[in-house]
Order: C-alpha cells, then structure tokens, then sequence
C-alpha cells in the first residue's frame, strides 16, 4: 500500500520510496540504525492501524519500512516487540505534548484551565496522528497479554496524574469533595471508552470537538461541578453508542508537573 500521509507523523512510511543509502555516502553506523528502528516503528503503527494487529505479519513491516528482514531482527525479537516500541514511543510524544501543554498555563491561572489545557493537548495528538490513536486505542487492546498490561498500566498513571492534579487543586478548593482513589481510575477508563469509540467509529478528526465534555467529566465528578445544560451539548462529539460499541511509561492528560 502507499504511503498514507493523512495518518500522522507517527504513521509516515518510506514503502515505494529509496531506502537507506549504502556504499561511500552510507550514513555513519549509529544514524542507520536509528533511521531502522525509526522507519520499522512507524510501519508498524500504519500497518496495524490499516489492517489490525493480528493480520499484520514482518513482512509486511519491513516492506513498509524499506529495510531488510535481518535489520528488522537486528532490533526487534517479534512483532510485538516493534509494536510496543512504537506504541512506547507515540505514548511519549502524547505525554510530552500534554505537559508542555500544561506547563504554558500560567501559574496563576484557574486550575481547571490547567485541566483544559490537559484535555486539549491529549485530544489534538489524537486528532494529528489517527494511526497511531487506531492502533494504540483498538490494537493494543488485541496484541497480547503484553500490550494489555501496558494500556492497563498508561490507564493507571493517567488515574495517579489525575489524583494528583486533584490533590493539588483541593488545597485552593476545600469545597471540591475528596474522591476514593478508584474514582480516578473510573474517570480514566471512561475517557479511554469515549475516545475508543470515536476512533472506532471513524472520528478520530472529530476528537477536539470533546475537550468540553472530558473537562466537564472531571469536574462533575471532582469538583462537584453540575453537568452543562443540555442547550451545549450539541457542541461535544456525538458519539454512537450501540451494542456493538463494547497511556507508556509516561505523564497522562490532566495534570501539569
């Protein structure tokens, strides 16, 4: 398949393009193998967000790639192995977005402004690399006992980002209600249910349209904020629910160092 630029950075292949240049003019010994390592992660991530993960073989990696299958193996055990490196390495890029995000908020501002900037920052990554929103939010899901752990584990850290947001914001709002530590972990599933969905559903662009409604989700339940009236919610995502509708080691969306 050619390269499909409307996938993200995260997704940008070199299939049908020249591959790494060899002889005289090779690239020293250390840039190669970052460009290999760098062209497999992201072929893995257009692959398994064209054709899921349990269909998507080496082969059709290294084709993407434009590297050979000993390169692939020079880095990589498996195709798990690839997979979760470059799922380790978007989730890092989403998380280092959001704390930039974050940290640009002045320090006098609102904190639910730092929340909002949160939101934004996780939903407009997702909106710019749909690839990798695909294969992260529906792939990892379906890649192993592995790949489960570590959504489990990006889920759990999104939870303690968020008590910790909360925690802080308390100490400027005692009359925001103390939560029980799960209630995060709720809040952290339900935002990755609501996000899974959209993807699934192919609205994956439309993703910004719910920074109102994951700010108004943390709020109504942290803040004892009530839900916006019902004239505004025309203005979130509407998202198809149905009976068939059934975050590395890094920072999650919600809370600023």
């Amino acid at each position: 398949m050619p390269d499909t630029p409307q996938g993200g950075s995260l997704a940008h292949t070199h299939e049908g393009k020249p591959g790494l240049p060899r002889g005289r003019s090779r690239l020293p010994a250390r840039a190669v193998r970052a460009s290999q390592v760098q062209r497999l992660c992201r072929a893995a991530i257009a692959a398994v967000a064209e054709g899921g993960y349990a269909d998507v073989t080496v082969a059709d990696i290294v084709r993407r790639a434009k590297v050979s299958r000993v390169a692939f193996y020079t880095h990589f055990r498996t195709k798990e192995d690839c997979f979760l490196a470059a799922t380790r390495e978007g989730g890092k890029l989403l998380a280092d977005g959001v704390v930039a995000a974050t940290r640009a908020v002045p320090p006098d501002a609102p904190d639910e402004e730092v929340l909002r900037a949160a939101c934004r920052a996780f939903l407009q990554f997702l909106a710019d690399e749909p690839a990798f929103a695909r294969a992260f939010y529906i792939g990892m899901p379906t890649a192993g006992p592995r790949a489960v752990a570590r959504f489990d584990a990006a889920e759990r850290r999104f939870a303690e980002m968020t008590a910790t947001w909360h925690r802080r914001a308390r100490a400027r709002h005692p009359d925001w209600p103390a939560v029980p530590d799960d209630v995060y972990l709720a809040i952290a599933g339900a935002i990755a249910k609501l996000v899974r969905t959209a993807v699934r559903n192919g609205q994956t662009d439309a993703l910004p349209k719910m920074e109102d409604t994951l700010l108004s989700l943390n709020l109504s339940v942290l803040a004892a904020r009530p839900w916006p009236p019902a004239d505004a919610w025309s203005l979130h995502l509407p998202v198809q629910v149905g009976r068939g509708d059934f975050l590395r080691d890094d920072h999650p969306p919600g809370v600023r160092d």
